[in-house]
């Protein structure tokens, strides 16, 4: 009796305290869409407001309007999504070689990569610019693709999944005359789609919140991503807490509703390679 009272007391306590954290994470950014609907110095007076009096579209037309941000909302999903599909084309290229494909110093070059993770991309940023610089490439989009062309960790990630593909699935293959090629497109990329799902999405937010690099590389404004514009943006308008906002809005919005619509695949890609890994 006593175990079926401290049950049914248990998993109320529970589901109290995972909604109490589930609210506790979630009201800034539902504050952050309230003050960017808020009118121009709502939120500045104290107590800061939760709800704006009535709400409007006005921050988000200054934005599209008078700033422009439409342009850099373009410039940051053309490099996203360019950046991420140009890297998984590679990194699971690379990563399926590693796992599965025999040539002279795999082991050692592997080890090698492994090695690098842990130098800090700080650190590279200065000679990666340099080389940049003499292949012409600052200033461009070009200085943002090629550095993210292929990564350690995207390699390490694939390779650590394809190791549970069969061998004699793909000597069979093999066998039965199909190329590499064929094999590639045909068993291991399909075999890896929660891996791929998984690095897609490491990828395209990774790309999206980039701050320090676009930074950089770029100093034409009309080449700004969205964070660079915002942050340059935020210089002129200091005080307008709803402007800046509903930026940030624009920025939140659309990864976290991609983040949602791949969750079931994102968790499986991870769930998956840490078993199989």
């Amino acid at each position: 009796m006593d175990r079926r009272i401290a049950r049914g007391v248990q998993a109320p306590l529970v589901n109290g305290l995972l909604l109490a954290a589930a609210a506790f994470t979630l009201f800034p950014l539902l504050w952050m869409v309230s003050v960017s609907l808020m009118s121009p110095g709502e939120a500045s007076s104290y107590p800061p407001p939760l709800v704006p009096q009535r709400a409007t579209l006005g921050n988000y037309r200054e934005l599209f309007g008078r700033a422009g941000i439409g342009r850099y909302l373009v410039n940051s999903v053309f490099l996203a999504v360019t950046v991420t599909a140009v890297s998984l084309v590679f990194n699971v290229a690379a990563g399926y070689a590693f796992a599965k494909l025999r040539f002279a110093g795999r082991d050692r070059i592997f080890k090698l990569l492994l090695g690098a993770l842990v130098i800090p991309a700080q650190v590279a940023m200065v000679p990666l610019f340099l080389l940049l610089k003499q292949l012409g490439l600052v200033n461009s989009y070009g200085g943002i693709i090629v550095p993210a062309m292929a990564g350690i960790f995207g390699i390490f990630l694939v390779r650590q999944y394809a190791l549970s593909i069969p061998d004699e699935l793909l000597e069979a293959a093999r066998i039965d005359g199909a190329s590499e090629f064929r094999i590639f497109g045909s068993i291991v990329v399909p075999a890896l789609k929660p891996i791929i799902v998984t690095l897609a999405v490491f990828t395209l937010l990774g790309t999206w919140n980039d701050f320090m690099w676009p930074l950089i590389v770029l100093t034409d404004k009309d080449l700004y991503t969205l964070p660079v514009a915002l942050a340059s943006l935020s210089r002129e308008h200091v005080q307008d807490n709803e402007l800046m906002m509903a930026g940030s809005v624009l920025t939140t919005l659309p990864v976290l509703l991609m983040f949602l619509a791949l969750q079931r695949y994102y968790m499986q890609g991870l769930l998956a390679g840490s078993v199989k890994g």
